[in-house]
Order: C-alpha cells, then sequence, then structure tokens
C-alpha cells in the first residue's frame, strides 16, 4: 500500500483498526514537529473537521523549550494562550516505523480564525502565493547531510556529547565498502521514507567521518518542505529504534566537515507542466538560461546575505562556512563549481540553481521561503542574469561573503526592506527577535573551550 493517504483511505484504515494514532503536527521556528498523538476514533469523530488545540507559547520558546520574553505574538502578560491546528488532509501518509501510525502535517490558525503569520508553513505559503500571483510554480528539491555515531540518544547526553564514536573511522565519500557498513541504519531510513510517500533519490558517504547525504525527489515547494521535515525527524526516530543516533547539526565538530542542505529550485508554469527556466527552442550551453532563469539567479545573489538567517539559524550555523571544506564562503555563482555559493546544474527541464549556503540544520519552510522571496526579487526588478564565476572563489577576496556570525547575519535582516516587502513586518520582527535571543543565550553561556583554554593557565 502507497505511504499517501486520501481522506476516505484513512478513515478506512482507522475504522479497520489498522491505524489507531493519527500525529497532527506542525514545524515550529527551528524546523521541529510538534503537535498531538490522536486516537483514530476521535481523529475521525472530531479533529479531521474541525482541528485540535495546541498552546501558542509553541512559536515563542527555545530549544529547551523555556518560554522566551518580548514577543508579540503571545507572552505571560497575554496568557499563553491556544491556537488551533487544523489538519491538512491532503497531507496524510502511514507512518511504517511506528505501529498502525498515520501523521497528517497542520496549518495552525489563531482562536479568531486568522492565520498565525509567523508558523513556518505560513511563511512558505505566502511566498508561493506570490509565485502564482505571476503564473509560476516553483519545485525544490533538498539534499541533507548527517552524522551517524554508535552511541544511542541517552549515551551520547550522558556523555555530553564529547567523545562519540563516528560509524566510520574514515572519510567516506562515495565509499560503497564503508556505507555498506552504514547500511542498517541508511537502508531503513531511505526505505521508511519511501514508504511515507517522501521519495528517496540516492544516499551516498559524504566527506566526512560517519556522513551520509540522502537525496530527496524534488517536488513543489510545501510538499516537498513537508517531505524534508518529515525525513529529518523520521530519521531520528528510526536511528534511536536501533540504539544508534545521528544529527543533522552544521558543524558537530571542529575539526570535521560541515553538514549542508543543498536547496535546488526551479521555476514552472502555474500547472507544473513545463521548465521555465531552459532557453526556448532546446539550445543549451553549460550556464546558459533564459531571462527569467538569470533574473531568479541574480535575486538570489542579490539577497543572500540579507536573508542568511533563514538558512543558517543558529550560532552553530556560521561554523561551518570554512573555506576548502566544500562549505562556500562567497557569495557568486558558477556552472557546476562546488566552491561558489550558488552552484548551476542541469539541462533542460533540469535546469536549475543550487544554492549550497543552507546548513542541515535550516528550517526547509524557512529556507524554501527565502529562495522563493530572493527570486522573485529578482524578476520583479528585472535583474540581469550575474557573470558566472570560474576557478577557486575561496580564494577570491573580491567577491561578497556569506555572513561569518549570526550577529552578523541579524544585522543584515534588520536592515533589509526587501525582507519586510517579502515578509511583512511581523514575520521579520518575530524572527529577528527569536535570534537575537539565540545569540544572547550563547553570549552567556560558558563553554568547553573556555574551560580548557583558561581554567588552570589564565
Amino acid at each position: 500500500m502507497s505511504g499517501r493517504l486520501d481522506a476516505r483511505s484513512l478513515e478506512a484504515l482507522i475504522r479497520r483498526g489498522d491505524v489507531d494514532t493519527v500525529l497532527t503536527v506542525f514545524s515550529d521556528g527551528y524546523g521541529r514537529l510538534m503537535g498531538k498523538r490522536i486516537v483514530g476514533r476521535h481523529f475521525l469523530d472530531s479533529v479531521a473537521g474541525h482541528g485540535v488545540h495546541a498552546c501558542i507559547y509553541l512559536f515563542t520558546v527555545d530549544m529547551e523549550m523555556e518560554p522566551l520574553p518580548g514577543f508579540k505574538l503571545t507572552s505571560w502578560e497575554r496568557g499563553y494562550g491556544d491556537m488551533k491546528m487544523v489538519p491538512d488532509l491532503s497531507t496524510a501518509r502511514l507512518i511504517p516505523w511506528l505501529p498502525k501510525t498515520a501523521l497528517v502535517f497542520c496549518d495552525v490558525w489563531s482562536e479568531d480564525g486568522e492565520p498565525i503569520e509567523e508558523a513556518p508553513r505560513w511563511i512558505l505559503r505566502r511566498q508561493i502565493e506570490r509565485a502564482a500571483k505571476l503564473g509560476y510554480l516553483v519545485k525544490t528539491a533538498a539534499e541533507l547531510e548527517l552524522y551517524c555515531f554508535r552511541e544511542s540518544y541517552d549515551e551520547a547526553r550522558a556523555k555530553r556529547y564529547q567523545g562519540l564514536t563516528p560509524v566510520s573511522g574514515y572519510l567516506e565519500d562515495y565509499h560503497i565498502l564503508q556505507t555498506s557498513k552504514e547500511e542498517p541504519l541508511i537502508r531503513a531510513i531511505r526505505n521508511g521514507m519511501e514508504a511515507a510517500d517522501v521519495p528517496v533519490e540516492t544516499s551516498k558517504g559524504e566527506w566526512g567521518r560517519g556522513q551520509e547525504e540522502i537525496n530527496l525527489v524534488y517536488a513543489e515547494a510545501l510538499e516537498m518542505a513537508d517531505r524534508a521535515s518529515l525525513y529529518k525527524h523520521g530519521a531520528k526516530e528510526i536511528a534511536h529504534l536501533q540504539g544508534v543516533s545521528l544529527t543533522f547539526m552544521a558543524k558537530y565538530d571542529a575539526g570535521a566537515a560541515g553538514s549542508s542542505f543543498h536547496v535546488h529550485s526551479s521555476v514552472w508554469d502555474r500547472h507544473g507542466r513545463r521548465a521555465l527556466f531552459a532557453p526556448r527552442g532546446g539550445a543549451h550551453r553549460k550556464g546558459a538560461g533564459g531571462p527569467l532563469f538569470g533574473a531568479w539567479l541574480a535575486g538570489q545573489l542579490a539577497l543572500a546575505r540579507e536573508l542568511a538567517y533563514f538558512y543558517a539559524p543558529t550560532v552553530n550555523s556560521y561554523k561551518r562556512y570554512q573555506a576548502g571544506s566544500f562549505a562556500p564562503t562567497r557569495i557568486v555563482a558558477g556552472w557546476d563549481n562546488r566552491t561558489c555559493g550558488f552552484r548551476l546544474c542541469g539541462e533542460g527541464d533540469g535546469l536549475r540553481v543550487e544554492n549550497r549556503i543552507p546548513g542541515a540544520d535550516a528550517n526547509p519552510y524557512l529556507a524554501f521561503a527565502a529562495t522563493i522571496a530572493a527570486g522573485l526579487h529578482g524578476i520583479g526588478a528585472r535583474l540581469k542574469a550575474p557573470r558566472l564565476h570560474e576557478g577557486n572563489a575561496y580564494e577570491d577576496a573580491t567577491l561578497p561573503q556569506v555572513p561569518k556570525t549570526l550577529r552578523e547575519a541579524v544585522g543584515e535582516l534588520e536592515r533589509s526592506k526587501l525582507a519586510r516587502a517579502a515578509f511583512g513586518d511581523r514575520v521579520v520582527e518575530h524572527y529577528l527577535h527569536a535570534a537575537r535571543l539565540e545569540q544572547q543565550a550563547y553570549d552567556a553561556a560558558v563553554t568547553d573551550w573556555e574551560l580548557k583554554r583558561n581554567f588552570e593557565r589564565i
């Protein structure tokens, strides 16, 4: 049976007892899936048609689930009331690694029936709507990297995440022998995703010890964001069930390669049948596309710094940007050039832009929303295609840099009139406040680096 379910099929499975639990979920600002487990009968009787309540504070907490001050959306003064999670039944699917379980993504609404615009899924929806008004449908794809460890999550926590054992003792990029050793986990993830209607293209070893990359089949942007979010969540659940752990941190170890989230994007006609990037008449040469392609690409470069927070949302994110590490440091585009922040690849209908700036810790909804916003800026401003870079972009000091710190990215977003025009003041202020609080928490922390460096010798 296909993992994807329509409303009638889901109802039939519940009534037969083949599904007894429905996960109703949404993405918080960090990209974590939040929600409730609903008894199948109650889902049919109430939740499918009317939604289910959750506390609105879920958009104003930190990674530790501590309520943070200063948000306009909600606060202690406003009582931390409820919001409503309304299932998008078109997203229902079976979750094969959990017994008798289905999942459905939800959109979140206020008790007054208004969309909660700060919610990542709404943010992406708004950018998709902007593109649709121009007659465009945006398709995206995700390449997400991760590190795998022999310790369970509980064991890793007990070790304070120090001295963990990667599943490989050597760099394994494209390495078949080593990845065969990792197949019990990676095969379970690939097959689990396939059975949950999250189609997978490939998996491969990456440029790290115990690092793998799993590539998802491209789709319309909202569907792709749902898939990528479920993949990140499900991979961790599957690892837990096998007694091991994995991480999507952008840079889990200073001496190891970072983990990326390469975002591929292309623009199609409103029905999603005809790709619009390739030049008409079938003519094609490397890096060449039509005017729409050039404008979309130029927009990506123009807003890369201003929207960097949506690609790199944590302090840790910026430690990934190291020269010679396959993570970009320069905002420039090149044809099939992995030293550039933007890599052009494909031909014909497959011609696309690969944004190499996002780390694996990025929220897929926000990364795709930023991608669409940047592309639409390029189209609306009629930006000309940039000159493509040849050679080693790491060594070209004349090129603009990817922000080096979260603090720098926050400053770029604060000053960005174009971000406010695309997302609205309400959304931008919400995420600026979240970013400032994240930076503040890091600034107050005493790290292992400080102790090792200073405890005895200072």
